[in-house]
């Protein structure tokens, strides 16, 4: 398949080609030695919901926070 670049230099791929949905992120990179653009599909951020309920050790197991700022270190 061919496609073209417009005038804002922006190329336009043919969802029966590659489906994606808007705010899909790719890496582009660009072979001199055979004159190709390669572009791979950058996997989604993680959920921070599904990342916290993976973690092994519980909250209530964590040691709690200070609450006096920290002291300033003379230089």
């Amino acid at each position: 398949m061919i496609v073209t670049l417009d005038s804002k230099r922006r190329l336009t791929i043919p969802t029966g080609l590659a489906p994606a949905s808007p705010g899909d992120q790719f890496d582009a990179s660009f072979d001199p030695e055979d004159d190709i653009v390669i572009l791979r599909r950058v996997k989604r951020k993680l959920d921070w919901l599904a990342v916290l309920e993976s973690c092994p050790v519980p909250m209530e197991d964590l040691p709690p926070r200070g609450k006096q700022l920290p002291k300033r270190r003379r230089l």
